[in-house]
């Protein structure tokens, strides 16, 4: 592809994600200093560059994907890579490997404050840990697999969703026979326990107060209570929809919605959701291909949606506008994507073993196009409250029109 914040690992990818290496790295080497950390970058997003920021953060990825099980040739594995924001690319290479035989690592979850990950395989899930890095500075993060076998979730089938909730005290499984489980985190007691929660379940997300659980797979959507451990609302779908992914953000108030990417015919839409009523807000059609991959940014101002033919469209969410497209971000479909914590670098992969981050920034070209059309919408208004005058002049004042012969 020529650029240099896109790179392929020869390897087809199923999963991408932001490695929380300050978290991991403060929580081994200074845990009583962990608390004081978090609140120092809020400080520093005040006060710092956004570029010094971009590249205090957000450094790694990690990536997983293989060629399945049989003679492929094509290996299973966990991948590390880095991204440098102030030359804006990808290192040519993984900076590390970790080989999972011949079970895909099919689908993946990162612990949000750097505990470890968790990695769906053909009939079992397995949790993964960090090798601490021993400076932040150095590049000698890896990663390996955890001595501690989750029991809970040994041959139950391919789980196609995995989600922690935003503290990480939950986890939520949903298999491909559409059984639903949820269990508290670190003791994995079952809160959920749902064997036909859907026909499949595809998609997983908690609400940012980690009181809802949304689930999606054919049929309605479902909103799961995860305390009562009750279903509190079935989101139908309208006309031909059909229901792929799910996310829950805030609005530009600060009041909760919930995203769901529809298709019907046309193409693709998003849909959104009031979360107090549980009733649909708003539908509005975006691309005409099938929609692969959906995220939202951390601070919900943007969504960002992955097509099965390679492009990746940014979208602001206050009104849905384009604020940037990549056309063939990819030459195959999007499998994944994901906004870093800070909400300014979006990774995308790709069934084609390519990695793509893109800087979230508004596309120059279409700002560019809606200023001129703003300023021809202002000239022509101007132009009309011209005539409108000079027609009530001459008529008011019995004048013949200058233009009337």
């Amino acid at each position: 592809m020529g650029e240099a914040n896109c790179q392929k690992y020869g390897v087809p990818l199923y999963g991408a994600a932001w490695v929380p290496l300050r978290d991991l790295y403060n929580k081994k080497n200074h845990p009583q200093k962990q608390e004081e950390e978090k609140e120092e970058e809020k400080e520093e997003k005040k006060s710092e560059p956004a570029e010094e920021t971009i590249n205090k953060k957000n450094s790694w990825l990690v990536l997983s994907g293989g060629g399945g099980a049989g003679s492929s040739g094509i290996p299973n594995s966990l991948l590390l890579t880095q991204f440098d924001s102030s030359s804006n690319s990808l290192s040519e290479t993984p900076v590390a490997r970790h080989g999972t035989g011949d079970l895909l690592p099919y689908r993946m979850a990162v612990h949000p404050s750097g505990d470890g990950l968790i990695c769906a395989f053909p009939e079992s899930c397995r949790w993964f840990e960090w090798n601490v890095p021993t400076s932040m500075e150095t590049n000698d993060l890896g990663l390996r697999a955890s001595e501690r076998v989750l029991t809970e979730l040994e041959n139950v089938g391919q789980q196609l969703a995995l989600a922690f909730n935003k503290e990480g005290s939950a986890l939520a499984v949903g298999s491909e026979d559409g059984h639903l489980r949820v269990f508290k985190r670190p003791s994995m007691a079952l809160i959920i326990d749902k064997a036909d929660a859907h026909p499949t379940l595809k998609d997983l997300d908690f609400s940012l107060d980690g009181r809802f659980l949304v689930s999606l797979g054919g049929g309605p959507c479902r909103i799961w209570d995860v305390e009562t451990a009750t279903v509190v609302a079935s989101l139908l779908r309208e006309n031909d929809e059909v229901f792929t992914s799910c996310r829950f953000s805030v609005n530009g108030n600060g009041t909760q919605i919930l995203y769901i990417t529809a298709m019907r015919d046309r193409g693709g839409s998003i849909v959104s959701f009031d979360t107090s009523s549980w009733t649909r807000m708003s539908s509005k059609h975006l691309v005409r291909d099938p929609i692969s991959a959906f995220n939202v940014s951390p601070d919900g101002e943007h969504l960002a949606i992955g097509t099965i033919q390679g492009d990746v469209f940014i979208y602001k969410s206050s009104n849905t506008r384009v604020a940037s497209i990549i056309k063939k971000a990819h030459l195959g479909l999007v499998t994944a994507l994901k906004f870093s914590e800070d909400s300014r670098l979006l990774v995308s992969a790709s069934m084609d073993s390519s990695v793509r981050v893109t800087k979230v920034e508004e596309d120059t070209t279409l700002k560019g196009l809606t200023i001129l059309v703003f300023v021809l919408q202002g000239f022509w208004f101007i132009m009309m409250i011209a005539i409108i005058f000079l027609l009530a002049y001459y008529h008011w004042n019995d004048k013949p029109l200058p233009f009337a012969y």
